[in-house]
């Protein structure tokens, strides 16, 4: 069995919780660029700016967006590791609270869904764990922003729904959201499961690298199917039109029940950001 101290992986979390909000990932940065090469105009104009905005906020730690988000974390533990010395939770949440004081990052979270009053710390995170084989840790942390996710749609399929139908409701969710989440987009989309979990399908989604395809390979030609149908769109970049109201897709599934067909979507703006780190 190995031991790793409830210190080191809050080290190792507040690295992560800081390179999310500040350095966006290099896979998605190219993507930006390739798709500014491919428009005209104030489109083009648009997608310079959030180049030049991701390079000041790397050079400058400057956040990447006003809404540094609230902060999710996917935690892989292996079934050889013993946590030492404290709370792994207590240990993720006292790395947002820190980063996000030290750097003065918006806290976006509020006690009660009701009263509304701030935690000032941006936490309780939200946590998923997930229990694997051998002795490492890996945590991914992903500062979700309230624009986007307010544009997040789930719907119950009946079973007999077929891949153009989902492929619709994705595309009219999107034409619906226009400009709101700050598009171009990235896509997470959760299919199968339960109604709870295909949300939590579609949120980890999230966290893949732009370009990177589903292993099913019917399940790579949907994403690609879906990329092409959203850019056909009159959306465009910020809602203004163009060419690119999506950077990417990413669809998740599980085995659901024989009565259901769930679908979540999670949308994330062009400011998708994450870290990933194994201990």
């Amino acid at each position: 069995m190995r031991k790793i101290s409830v210190s080191k992986i809050q080290n190792e979390a507040e690295k992560i919780v800081y390179n999310a909000n500040f350095i966006l990932p290099e896979k998605l940065k190219k993507e930006i660029i390739k798709c500014s090469q491919n428009e005209d105009g104030f489109q083009e104009n648009i997608l310079n700016l959030i180049i030049k905005n991701y390079e000041i906020a790397e050079k400058k730690e400057i956040p990447l967006c006003q809404d540094s988000g609230i902060g999710v974390f996917f935690v892989k533990i292996g079934n050889g590791v013993f946590v030492d010395g404290g709370s792994l939770k207590q240990a993720l949440n006292n790395a947002v609270e820190n980063v996000y004081k030290k750097y003065y990052l918006r806290k976006s979270v509020v006690k009660d869904p009701f009263k509304r009053e701030n935690t000032g710390t941006n936490t309780p995170a939200i946590i998923y764990y997930d229990y694997v084989d051998g002795d490492e840790i890996e945590i991914v942390f992903l500062p979700k922003g309230g624009g986007s996710e307010n544009m997040s749609k789930t719907k119950m399929f009946n079973p007999s729904a077929s891949k153009n139908d989902i492929i619709e409701f994705i595309v009219n969710s999107v034409k619906k959201a226009g400009p709101n989440p700050c598009p171009p987009l990235i896509l997470g989309i959760g299919i199968g499961g339960s109604f709870d979990y295909s949300a939590v399908l579609s949120k980890k989604a999230l966290i893949r690298d732009v370009g990177s395809r589903h292993p099913d390979r019917n399940i790579a030609k949907l994403e690609k199917k879906i990329k092409k149908e959203v850019n056909k769109s009159s959306v465009g970049i910020q809602g203004l039109g163009g060419k690119t109201t999506v950077l990417d897709v990413f669809v998740e599934t599980y085995p659901c029940h024989i009565a259901s067909m769930p679908v979540a979507l999670n949308i994330n703006c062009h400011s998708a950001r994450h870290g990933r780190i194994k201990i």
